[in-house]
């Protein structure tokens, strides 16, 4: 394969270009990739200058580390994982959980409306969750988006596993009453 036709290569192809240092094939992985990696970065970023920023340095990573995947899994799932890791990295070096409490939140007031969701589009709801603090946003995109149980959101980012349910109730408070905020503002 000529390195001008990585636009219509497969992810096999992409791979074996950009272990070679391609930069066509670098170029085509980016352009084929960014977008549903920008959507993983923005999830851990204050904003979108932070997400643009954790985007290029996860990029820097999958091309610096691209000759350890495996193809066992899919290519977008192995770069999903080092977006998110990228992520952790930048959020603990900024020591955001540092003062999260390590007890059950369970006497915050849980709202019990079912129809919360009713009449909000999911472009408020990222909006919404895009201005929770930190350590909220950091443990809830790991739980509720990502699928990462208490013991591995705890291992990775160096906190107990308490203090993961302990930020993730509370940020499903957080983002409760925001919800009744936005409700009642509409």
């Amino acid at each position: 394969m000529s390195s001008g036709s990585f636009d219509r290569a497969s992810e096999e192809e992409l791979v074996l270009g950009c272990q070679r240092q391609d930069r066509k094939a670098q170029r085509a992985l980016y352009e084929r990739y960014s977008s549903r990696m920008f959507s993983v970065c923005i999830r851990y970023a204050r904003d979108r200058g932070e997400a643009e920023d954790l985007l290029q340095e996860g990029f820097m990573t999958v091309f610096t580390k691209i000759g350890s995947f495996n193809a066992l899994g899919s290519l977008e799932g192995w770069m999903r994982k080092v977006f998110v890791t990228t992520a952790l990295m930048k959020l603990r070096k900024g020591d955001v959980l540092k003062d999260a409490a390590d007890v059950d939140d369970a006497a915050r007031k849980v709202m019990s409306d079912d129809d919360i969701l009713a009449g909000i589009s999911g472009r408020d709801i990222v909006r919404i969750i895009s201005g929770m603090p930190d350590g909220f946003k950091a443990v809830f995109n790991m739980s509720v988006i990502e699928g990462y149980s208490h013991p591995e959101i705890a291992e990775r980012l160096g906190i107990s596993e308490g203090t993961s349910r302990s930020q993730l109730s509370r940020a499903r408070t957080w983002l409760q009453e925001k919800l009744q905020e936005w409700r009642k503002n509409r």
